[in-house]
């Protein structure tokens, strides 16, 4: 997958788009603070946190018309517009950087957020038509683990340039240079072309509410949102509070700070692909919980591992830093941070790209964006009003974030049923046993199914809402007959299918023959495929689950030999 055509130029796209906004935001932040403080007409610190909310406020006000304009027009042809007017934007750069022109380079940032905005949602959306379903959580994993590793090296590339001899005139090569490369990439991305007719309507406000309405539409897509908008939060409190976290609670130099981005980066990364791993190449949501818990359990770790205060007065380097043995633990909890983002991340993102409806996939994720902008910008809010008015530390806001994020873990299994059952389904299928399903048609990749089943238990109805790919209902007779058994029955209640229950038109039914046999005499079901499931007894860990389907005669079932 990685070096098909179908993926790589799309990869190598991306993760240049992702390094070089944060080569040019960084530079022209350092080059303000270090360098030409004296030639802006306006003071430092309106024009740093200006800069920011410039790069940020794009994807509020125009990530809705993004999305319909990626669900509507060939996103290949989309993503080279994209990056030709990256390139446009990079060579007025050029004479902006190198002639100290500070409020263009600031106009040209808010530039690069809008194209920024418009590529996010063609960025995710692309990914369900040219990949398969076993190869759609690794393209997430790759694509989550290049983009912070792009944040890193642009951090990082942006130190190392404005450090340089002829700063300006390295910084304006780079990106220029940066931007030229990844559109010749995006010309080797293959044709996709759309699947919706809907033309995109340009209304700032209007297309926002109503974007973010029709996704509302779908609970458990709208309650995915904002589980990664909960993550965008944490991850750039972190993110903005390191420098600070280096300086005045470790007592280290700048070089510590690359050392604690490229620990959490690298810890996303690796989590993202653990959680390629546990997935098994399918959709798994019963994964997500774990890395949640990871981000409270180390996060809370991180403030006991905080080294005693001590009035040194030389600061530490990278070097002296990472031989001191009290700093391990640290550096430790740090990269598991990561890790759990990126096993957090990862099967959310998935989960929506399965879960979206064809042709409105960009629109979702454009939603996503804007409500993670939100939450981004309530995270710096909430750290000024934490560090500067309530004068707490920056170690007090990292416990209280970790802290936070048992609250919303017992909030969405609570909030989120399907993911709860997601959860039991994976403990039974991946780790009590190693589920093997006996499908040779690929039946539980199939939407619109009526899935027949007798005399199961509340496991097996674990079972088998965990193997089939799209919505998954049971029938009120399969309810019934685990009515007793407490935290299950409650969970089974809440994916009852009922007559009045709007259903999406993907879902798949469970219930037993007579049940089914009922369903296919409503209206809404008649082109619903039947299919009957069957558990072989188990052998040592082994539970083999036989798929097969089901010919319907006249209004009765056959098949039952």
């Amino acid at each position: 997958m990685l070096f098909s055509r179908r993926f790589l130029p799309y990869f190598v796209t991306q993760c240049l788009g992702a390094l070089n906004d944060n080569v040019f935001k960084n530079v022209l932040l350092l080059l303000v603070s270090y360098s030409q403080v004296d030639e802006l007409p306006i003071d430092v610190h309106l024009f740093v946190n200006l800069a920011a909310g410039l790069f940020i406020l794009p994807f509020l006000l125009f990530s809705a018309h993004a999305g319909q304009v990626a669900d509507s027009v060939d996103k290949a042809l989309l993503i080279r517009r994209l990056k030709v007017l990256e390139l446009v934007i990079m060579t007025v750069a050029i004479f902006a950087i190198i002639s100290h022109s500070y409020l263009v380079m600031l106009l040209l940032l808010f530039l690069t957020g809008v194209q920024s905005a418009y590529f996010g949602p063609v960025k995710y959306s692309l990914l369900p038509r040219v990949l398969r379903d076993s190869e759609l959580v690794s393209g997430n994993a790759w694509v989550e683990m290049g983009t912070f590793l792009a944040i890193l090296a642009g951090t990082i590339s942006a130190g190392m340039i404005v450090a340089s001899d002829y700063a300006t005139y390295w910084a304006a090569a780079t990106v220029f240079i940066l931007a030229l490369i990844g559109m010749t990439a995006s010309w080797f991305i293959p044709s996709i072309p759309a699947h919706s007719d809907v033309k995109p309507r340009f209304a700032i406000i209007s297309a926002t509410m109503a974007n973010i309405k029709k996704v509302r539409q779908s609970p458990e897509i709208w309650t995915a949102i904002l589980a990664i908008s909960w993550f965008w939060f944490v991850g750039a409190t972190y993110l903005t509070q390191f420098p600070n976290f280096a300086r005045i609670t470790l007592n280290a130099d700048p070089t510590v700070v690359s050392l604690l981005l490229l620990l959490f980066s690298v810890g996303i990364g690796t989590g993202s692909f653990i959680c390629e791993r546990l997935s098994c190449r399918q959709v798994e949501l019963g994964v997500m919980p774990l890395g949640l818990m990871l981000l409270a359990i180390f996060g809370i770790d991180l403030y006991f591992a905080l080294p005693a205060m001590t009035s040194v007065e030389t600061l530490y380097s990278l070097q002296s830093f990472i031989v001191e043995a009290e700093h391990y633990r640290l550096m430790l909890d740090l990269f598991m941070i990561g890790v759990g983002g990126g096993l957090f991340i990862v099967p959310l993102y998935t989960y929506i790209q399965a879960r979206a409806k064809e042709g409105e996939c960009a629109q979702a994720i454009a939603s996503n964006n804007i409500i993670n902008a939100l939450f981004m910008v309530s995270s710096a809010i909430f750290a000024m009003l934490a560090l500067n008015v309530l004068q707490w530390s920056i170690a007090q806001l990292f416990l209280l974030l970790a802290s936070a994020n048992l609250v919303v873990l017992a909030y969405l299994l609570w909030r989120w049923p399907e993911l709860l059952l997601s959860v039991i389904s994976y403990l039974i299928r991946r780790v009590r046993y190693t589920t093997k399903l006996l499908d040779t048609g690929e039946l539980h990749k199939s939407p619109r199914l009526l899935v027949v089943v007798e005399q199961a238990t509340w496991r097996d109805l674990a079972v088998i809402f965990g193997s089939f790919s799209h919505p998954l209902l049971f029938a009120p007779e399969v309810y019934q007959k685990t009515a007793n058994h407490g935290l299950a029955s409650w969970i089974l209640s809440r994916l009852t299918w009922y007559a009045e229950r709007h259903i999406d038109i993907d879902s798949v039914i469970c219930g037993d023959k007579s049940s089914v046999d009922k369903l296919k005499t409503r209206a809404e079901f008649v082109d619903f495929k039947v299919v009957l499931v069957k558990f072989d007894a188990v052998a040592g860990r082994v539970q083999k689950v036989e798929i097969t389907p089901l010919a319907a005669e006249g209004d009765r079932l056959t098949g039952f030999a």
